[in-house]
């Protein structure tokens, strides 16, 4: 099975547990969104999906065709094609926005062609023209200036142009499945549609958005929406879910997770 599995989740935090019994499954192509209340246990799952050390799984488990992933440190998880857009991207001074993806790209690529053998591998990895070339066009798809190349890694960047920056990532890398925690805070209406787009175009990944607001679902529809309350998923539904979410708020499924 070529599928992002959880099953039966129970994830602590500092001996809190924060996510309780959740199960869901990802498949290549499917666009999940995931909206629910502060505090629900929104980005805790996406960490303890990505293998953050802080939040630990205390029950449960994480499978990628249909193998646990909860041995695996975060390198070798990304390395199986899985994605973290984060919902508050980090500064990080002195690292090379082009440098930075290029050497993510080709350690992805290499990854995935070195089973079959050392020079697949190697075919795979672009060469440095041909790097800048993709690079130039994914950033103007995405209204990012040339200028960002001489930066830091979102070094100086306002919120909207860090996650330009998240989409542009995602965008080079076109990893297996996606998990992206709020990509539109920060954001206005104009980004908002740009970065949309861009996800848009690696549909064919599994994706997971973690959004507080329907905003973003006008642009990309989900194939279900999940609302999740108390750490848990207490219902799903197809797009119209985040319309009725819009209109009523939560307190109807916090009502629902009280007598579950």
């Amino acid at each position: 099975m070529q599928n992002l599995e959880i099953k039966d989740l129970h994830v602590a935090v500092e001996n809190k547990e924060i996510i309780n019994g959740l199960n869901l499954t990802i498949k290549p192509g499917e666009v999940h969104a995931l909206m629910g209340p502060n505090g629900s246990g929104k980005s805790t799952l996406s960490y303890a999906i990505m293998g953050h050390p802080k939040y630990k799984v205390t029950k449960g488990d994480i499978l990628v065709y249909g193998k646990s992933i909860l041995d695996l440190p975060v390198n070798e998880r990304a390395k199986l094609g899985i994605f973290l857009g984060f919902q508050h991207p980090q500064e990080v001074a002195g690292v090379g926005i082009s440098s930075f993806l290029r050497t993510v790209l080709a350690g992805q690529k290499k990854s995935v062609a070195e089973q079959s053998s050392a020079k697949a591998a190697a075919q795979q990895i672009p060469s440095v023209p041909e790097f800048y070339k993709l690079l130039k066009q994914k950033m103007h798809a995405i209204g990012l200036s040339e200028d960002f190349l001489k930066r830091g890694l979102n070094q100086g960047f306002s919120g909207g142009e860090k996650k330009r920056l998240e989409v542009l990532q995602l965008a080079i890398i076109k990893p297996k499945f996606a998990i992206l925690d709020e990509p539109d805070s920060g954001t206005d209406v104009d980004a908002i549609k740009t970065i949309a787009a861009a996800i848009n175009r690696v549909r064919e990944a599994g994706i997971l958005i973690i959004t507080h607001h329907n905003k973003i679902l006008d642009y990309i529809v989900p194939d279900f929406v999940h609302v999740i309350v108390g750490g848990r998923i207490v219902k799903s539904g197809r797009a119209e879910l985040a319309g009725q979410i819009e209109k009523t708020g939560y307190d109807s499924f916090k009502a629902a997770e009280v007598t579950a």
